[in-house]
């Protein structure tokens, strides 16, 4: 495999991750079907496009994804997620060469040809169990991984979720996994947890994991928060329409990073950076 621009040695994307002040990962969805935004981005000139608004309101990255992964949703093949999100990554890049673009996907073959197009991070929803060939990719080229917790999978991981104690459960398999990837050669410096809200977890589930951050803080690794718009917001709140979420996914990620999550994912990135400006403000003083 040829090394890309995501090879060791990129600083800025480390200082970024290790740091302590809030990292907002701009959503950019090239789907049809995700919960949120479905269709709405779903080409290159729309999904540049949006990469460029969601920069311009200050976020630190782009998170580009080419599959669904909402409740129920079905899985792509290799070949069709790569044609949605390669043209847009080198879209992005070829007008903004300075950005730093995150891979959601968890099919190594993706990964690789993404990051041969610059993209410079892996966010894996699977935490490297959905494909045997994406540990080694991940070492082998020295970028940051993203491990997420999900229980079962997208098409059947809401369908009446189960644990005896949701945050030891969600703590003790991101340990695991967190290990495994440093046993395969990823560097520890570059493994970031992401507890998974909305993934597998029931509204108790998701509030449970959310008060109890610091558990997966206290490990050690960069945590990142992905609770942007999410349903269980939707139950709290009394709406079934994901853009009533903002002020809703404001609170989550104020609240998270006062618990000291640093990465967060969102839809929204102007309220977001906003109002986590306003915490590290306090928190520094």
């Amino acid at each position: 495999m040829t090394q890309g621009p995501t090879a060791q040695g990129d600083t800025r994307v480390g200082r970024l991750i290790s740091g302590l002040d809030p990292v907002l990962m701009g959503i950019l969805n090239v789907t049809p079907d995700s919960f949120s935004d479905g269709g709405e981005f779903f080409g290159v000139e729309p999904a540049v496009a949006q990469a460029e608004k969601m920069l311009d309101k200050g976020a630190h990255m782009i998170d580009v994804g080419g599959e669904s992964t909402r409740p129920g949703s079905d899985p792509v093949s290799p070949e069709e997620e790569l044609r949605r999100v390669l043209p847009v990554v080198r879209g992005i890049l070829e007008v903004r060469p300075e950005t730093i673009i995150s891979t959601d996907t968890y099919q190594a073959s993706t990964a690789e040809a993404v990051l041969d197009a610059g993209a410079r991070l892996v966010n894996d929803v699977t935490a490297l169990r959905g494909d045997p060939k994406m540990a080694g990719l991940v070492a082998e080229r020295g970028c940051p991984v993203v491990l997420m917790h999900m229980l079962g999978e997208p098409k059947s991981m809401q369908r009446d979720p189960r644990y005896e104690d949701v945050v030891r459960e969600v703590r003790d398999f991101l340990v695991a996994r967190a290990e495994h990837a440093v046993r395969v050669g990823v560097r520890e410096e570059n493994v970031i947890l992401d507890p998974g809200i909305g993934f597998g977890k029931t509204l108790q589930h998701n509030l449970e994991l959310l008060n109890n951050l610091d558990a997966f803080v206290e490990l050690g690794f960069p945590v990142l928060v992905g609770a942007s718009r999410k349903s269980f917001l939707g139950k709290i709140l009394g709406s079934d329409d994901a853009g009533d979420r903002v002020f809703g996914t404001v609170a989550t990620s104020v609240m998270a990073y006062e618990r000291g999550a640093t990465l967060f994912r969102v839809h929204d990135v102007r309220a977001n950076k906003e109002a986590l400006e306003v915490a590290a403000a306090v928190r520094r003083a």
